[in-house]
């Protein structure tokens, strides 16, 4: 049976590369180049597209055009539409051979010194054909762009929970430490307690870094209302600060020493942030994607392991 909706639906597939490109550019030329369509092609399929709906996709905006409001709820459609095209286009290609597939990996800022590049190494050392592209940003965003497609696996701290579209494994626990200047009146302590820092200045990551939450809520826990005089978006930028005595930080452990200029004190009681992977369950992994989250948890598995063993009992 012809279904009207359908009929309808059906021409929009070639014209989702057009809607998604118009909303990042205000010009129909630029915009049909990105969509790989000569503009008369893509002027044609706008007319079409009113005339389907009713109402105008796009208006005069200057010399440019921009989106209506109609426009953008199709925008934001095909954006999603073409991301899962995307996935379907490397599941089938990394279907006949994932050990030739492509990893998507977003991770936070502090994990990319030596975390993240000792994992890829050993990963590639038995799988190096597999891909990658290596995304950095806060805890929130990586996560945003894992739930719209744009990445496969996110390297996270806090993980996420009680969210049924997102599934975790946990790594490991990174130790949290002081962060104070050398020469500090507390840099000789062997362990310190937030509320010793209760009159320090603090340096801190922004609002929306997962570490930021982790810590505020220690602080919170502890007593401590921290007066925070920089606010960065790098743990390295805030060592730095540190050192030039901007102020006092917690932060995870360094990996692998300390900033010159500064010293780190274990927290009394100790304080850690649980690292793990998160991935979608609305979408599923691709072969190489499962293989490196499992690679990952093997590794895991084995350092706690050789950690307990190390471990007096």
């Amino acid at each position: 049976m012809d279904d009207p909706l359908t009929a309808s639906i059906t021409p929009l597939a070639p014209r989702v590369a057009l809607l998604d490109a118009l909303a990042e550019e205000s010009n129909l030329t630029r915009a049909a180049a990105l969509a790989g369509v000569p503009q008369p092609t893509a002027s044609r399929w706008l007319t079409e597209l009113a005339e389907q709906l009713g109402t105008a996709v796009v208006s005069r905006d200057g010399r440019g055009i921009k989106l209506t409001r109609a426009g953008q709820r199709l925008a934001e459609s095909a954006r999603r539409a073409a991301g899962e095209l995307r996935l379907g286009y490397r599941a089938a290609l990394a279907e006949a051979d994932p050990e030739h597939g492509h990893v998507s990996l977003a991770f936070l800022h502090t994990m990319g010194g030596v975390r993240v590049p000792e994992l890829l190494a050993g990963f590639r050392a038995a799988h190096g054909g597999v891909r990658f592209t290596l995304v950095q940003g806060r805890s929130e965003e990586m996560l945003q762009r894992l739930r719209a497609g744009e990445v496969d696996l996110v390297l996270t701290a806090p993980l996420p929970a009680g969210d049924p579209e997102l599934a975790t494994r946990a790594l490991a626990k990174q130790p949290l430490v002081a962060v104070v200047p050398a020469g500090h009146a507390l840099a000789s302590r062997k362990r310190v307690r937030l509320a010793a820092l209760a009159e320090s200045e603090f340096v801190s990551l922004k609002p929306g870094f997962g570490l930021r939450r982790i810590v505020d809520a220690l602080l919170a826990e502890a007593g401590c209302t921290p007066r925070i005089s920089f606010e960065g978006e790098e743990a390295d930028t805030l060592r730095g600060m540190v050192a030039a005595r901007l102020g006092v930080a917690v932060l995870p452990e360094s990996e692998p020493l300390p900033n010159p200029g500064t010293v780190e004190i274990p927290l009394q009681p100790p304080a850690y942030r649980e690292i793990g992977l998160v991935w979608s369950t609305e979408r599923p992994l691709l072969p190489a994607v499962r293989t490196f989250r499992d690679y990952a948890a093997g590794e895991a598995q084995l350092t706690a392991a050789a950690t307990r063993a190390g471990t007096p009992g």
